[in-house]
């Protein structure tokens, strides 16, 4: 019998299903109510903002053809790659959106009949970059947009400068902590079809210069002239290959970023200024109205002159809006004047370090975006702002608005009975369907956990941060009566209260009411409470 024992097989043993592993995708965040609420308490002090311009919302879906779309990434040699697609059943391409900008340009060519121009609209939402994620770069990511469709004039480019400067100090960001600076696309344009980088051949090579001139302020004069030419590698040993210009060439375009426009007059550059761009041209080029290059050049210094004018008669200084020639934007689709509003401030980052936080919005002309849907020239300005980052900025400034409201009132459940639960339920509709002193909505909620231990309701309320607690159990039932715990006020009180026996017997901020007095006590307590945070 033991042989036979023996030879039998062994009895496996039953493998555990492996568990599923709780994880975010990477670049991707969960948020929570607070973010949330002070999300929404920014966005409505900027939606206020585009109201008072004039502007009117719209909403596009988070989905595009991907040919719509365009190749317009920034900072990626191949765009496709840029962004998360899909194939539909119909084998059409589909893509989330990388920008609301784009989709806008779509809306607006499929409505053209429809929609009054100029075309005024706003509208907020997620976008996505299918990219490496990195500190500080999500592949998700809620941007805020203002756009003007059918202007051609350089008046709409300065409303919108204008209008970004306004968004700013109504979220508390002071003068002197942020600064909206404004060039023309135009301008470079000029300059980088004078060194030879003109045609669609060269498209590859502008973009590299526009991208060097984009690290400016991380670099420096002396690493963009690296990046302008051979290239640069960084502290750890990484080379990045330039765009491979000549010194002359470099001397061009660093000049032509280095323009002050002080030194303008009646939108025109003095020949002194212009000679420091093009040293290695005749300045009579540059007077002569037939040759592209300067008229280019020529047109995008005159439209900075316009706004700037424009934007000083309206009462906005240096200290807002400025004049600056190295602001590129990095998008392709720009056609004339682009504008970035950067926060000046010094910020603490996470570990208490002072640093430069940058820009927090952006935008510019895009005249050539509408015209792949409709074949006709159609004028388009407007700017972005990043949500995430102002919001950061803001809270690290500490302007940003905490959230303010309040946490449910809890009704405690002490007996299960239909008749008990009827009543409870009865109280939490009362309280949901009034407001309280300063008229705000009672937010209120029946503890719908395991009622067996009622210390547990109460450790509840106060992880919820509810500000009362209701409880009636069978005796105050009876009696027609219910107690109302002033949570807030419990908890300073219990911090005096040394024995749990003065705990049983005190019962700390805790009241017996009428049951037909419980919405009017509610109302009072909530009442002393906000009276007690503003003090």
């Amino acid at each position: 019998m033991s042989d036979q024992r023996a030879n039998q097989p062994k009895k496996q043993k039953k493998k555990k299903p492996q568990r599923l592993k709780a994880r975010q995708p990477r670049g991707f965040v969960d948020r929570n109510a607070d973010d949330i609420r002070a999300t929404d308490a920014m966005m409505a002090k900027i939606k206020e903002v585009y109201e008072r311009y004039g502007f009117d919302p719209v909403e596009t879906p988070m989905f595009e053809y991907t040919d719509a779309l365009g190749k317009f990434l920034p900072d990626t040699d191949r765009p496709n790659e840029g962004v998360f697609s899909l194939q539909d059943d119909d084998e059409q391409w589909m893509s989330l959106r990388y920008d609301l900008t784009a989709p806008l340009a779509r809306h607006f060519a499929q409505n053209i009949n429809e929609l009054q121009t100029p075309y005024r609209t706003y509208r907020a939402g997620y976008v996505f970059r299918n990219e490496k994620p990195g500190p500080g770069r999500f592949r998700q990511f809620m941007q805020f947009d203002a756009d003007t469709v059918g202007a051609p004039n350089p008046s709409a480019d300065a409303e919108m400068c204008m209008m970004m400067a306004d968004t700013m100090e109504v979220l508390g960001i002071k003068r002197g902590d942020y600064v909206v600076r404004v060039n023309n696309r135009k301008v470079l344009d000029g300059v980088m079809e004078a060194v030879g980088l003109g045609g669609d051949g060269n498209a590859e090579k502008r973009l590299g210069v526009l991208r060097a001139i984009d690290k400016l302020d991380k670099f420096g004069v002396a690493g963009v002239r690296l990046l302008l030419g051979a290239g640069r590698k960084d502290e750890s040993g990484d080379f990045t290959k330039g765009v491979e210009l000549v010194e002359d060439e470099i001397d061009g375009i660093l000049n032509a970023i280095s323009i002050d426009f002080d030194e303008m007059a009646d939108g025109r550059l003095k020949t002194s200024v212009t000679a420091e761009v093009f040293p290695y041209l005749a300045s009579t080029q540059f007077a002569d109205a037939k040759n592209e290059t300067s008229n280019k050049f020529s047109i995008g210094t005159a439209e900075l002159s316009q706004i700037q004018k424009l934007i000083r008669a309206s009462g906005y200084g240096p200290d807002q809006i400025k004049i600056d020639p190295s602001v590129v934007r990095g998008l392709e689709y720009y056609t004339g004047p682009v504008y970035e509003c950067e926060i000046l401030a010094d910020i603490p980052n996470e570990k208490g370090e002072i640093v430069q936080f940058g820009s927090v919005a952006g935008g510019g002309r895009y005249d050539g975006l509408v015209k792949r849907f409709t074949g006709q020239d159609i004028p388009a300005t407007g700017f972005s702002i990043g949500v995430s980052r102002l919001q950061t900025a803001l809270k690290n400034l500490g302007k940003l608005e905490t959230s303010d409201a309040i946490a449910p009132v809890v009704v405690c459940v002490m007996d299960r009975d239909t008749q008990a639960l009827a009543g409870y339920q009865k109280m939490v509709q009362e309280l949901r369907n009034a407001k309280d002193n300063e008229g705000n909505w009672i937010r209120a909620e029946m503890y719908q956990g395991n009622p067996k231990q009622f210390g547990k309701q109460l450790q509840y309320a106060d992880r919820r941060g509810s500000p009362i607690a209701i409880i009636q159990g069978t005796n105050e039932r009876e009696q027609g009566v219910v107690e109302v715990k002033d949570l807030i006020e419990g908890m300073r009180l219990s911090q005096e209260i040394t024995s749990n026996e003065e705990w049983r017997t005190s019962r700390p901020a805790q009241q017996t009411v009428k049951r037909e007095d419980l919405l009017k006590t509610v109302q009072h307590i909530l009442a002393e409470q906000k009276a007690e945070r503003e003090a």
